[in-house]
């Protein structure tokens, strides 16, 4: 289930708010005493983040829980910088547990969200200690949420209908997300020249196959960051430039075009890497106004990276989303009892070929 982005909350008793954290979303799952921590796009974060999984074996057994992973500063804020280099510094590393697919061995994923959160809340979460939190509803007016989280410096806010279902990878409009700070997903496809590593990082985005120039990122970077990209970068290297609408004819009225001239002192990658961008406006030439770098999106493919919107996915991006929770289910039908098994074969998921995946 993922959030439609919008450019305004919907308001009303029926809808119910959440902080928006700035991390990696994952599911968790605990079967025949193993416990799973799985990203939206198939990759095992159970190497990466042990304490978590240590923190999830109090799960009751053949449960499904929907969150994400954040790393926290010092004053208590999600950063996904820290997250992406938490391996080089002490951080505080949570898992934000908003959602229950499945209950020991019960399918929930048509029950409605209320009734869902207040089963994961006194069913599963009493159980489970810290790092493990609940993300929990924001019960106030909408003014008075978003001016809090404005002012805190938070990412965003999404806004959930009460009596929603779940939905695995679509973005069915109950579900909604709203960015404080604007901000994309795209790809690397080149950098810049400059100093011992380099000036800025040259991103796009699909269109189709063909990716398409979006800006040049210089802000965002710190020294170390900018040496652990260009390790990155090293083993990306090729001749042809990736971008199908470069060279530009102009630089245009900000200054964000990309001319033949300046692609000479250009380096090219294969475009591997998706990058977390904020930024204040597209412009008129599809071109990011003061972009900054958040971060890399490990959990993310490149070819998601699609157009203006990032609500603007692949339909792929849906079966993928299922067949992770499909994996998940199945993992536990594979070493439980028929009695256990029997709830999911309810599932008309489960009756799909993995080949259609």
């Amino acid at each position: 289930m993922q959030c439609r982005a919008v450019n305004r909350l919907p308001e009303g008793p029926d809808w119910e708010y959440e902080l928006k954290f700035d991390g990696y979303r994952a599911l968790a799952f605990k079967t025949d005493r193993r416990v799973w921590l799985m990203s939206r796009n198939g990759r095992d974060f159970a190497p990466l983040f042990p304490a978590l999984v240590r923190a999830l074996e109090k799960l009751p057994e053949d449960t499904i829980i929907d969150g994400e992973i954040v790393a926290l500063n010092a004053a208590g804020r999600p950063s996904f910088n820290l997250l992406q280099n938490y391996q080089t510094a002490a951080q505080t590393i949570v898992f934000y547990a908003f959602d229950l697919l499945v209950l020991s061995g019960r399918n929930l994923t048509d029950t409605p969200l209320q009734e869902r959160r207040e089963l994961l809340q006194t069913r599963v979460m009493r159980r489970l200690r810290e790092p493990i939190r609940f993300s929990e509803t924001l019960n106030a007016p909408l003014d008075r949420v978003l001016e809090a989280v404005r002012s805190l410096g938070l990412e965003g806010v999404i806004a959930k209908h009460r009596r929603s279902s779940y939905e695995p990878g679509r973005r069915p409009g109950t579900w909604v997300k709203f960015r404080i700070n604007p901000g994309q997903e795209l790809v690397i496809g080149g950098y810049t020249v400059g100093g011992r590593t380099f000036d800025a990082i040259l991103v796009g985005y699909y269109e189709g196959d063909r990716l398409m120039y979006a800006a040049k990122v210089r802000a965002g970077f710190v020294p170390a960051l900018r040496e652990a990209l260009f390790k990155l970068f090293a083993a990306l290297q090729v001749d042809t430039c990736p971008f199908a609408n470069l060279p530009e004819s102009h630089k245009g009225r900000w200054g964000e075009g990309l001319t033949a001239a300046e692609m000479a002192e250009c380096r090219w990658l294969r475009p591997e890497l998706v990058a977390q961008i904020e930024f204040v406006e597209w412009t008129e030439a599809n071109h990011l106004r003061h972009a900054r770098f958040v971060g890399l999106r490990e959990d993310n493919n490149p070819k998601t990276c699609t157009a203006k919107s990032i609500c603007l996915r692949l339909d792929r991006q849906v079966w993928r989303a299922k067949k992770i929770m499909i994996t998940a289910i199945m993992i536990i039908v594979a070493v439980r009892s028929p009695i256990i098994a029997a709830p999911f074969n309810r599932n008309p998921l489960l009756h799909l070929s993995p080949s259609r995946f």
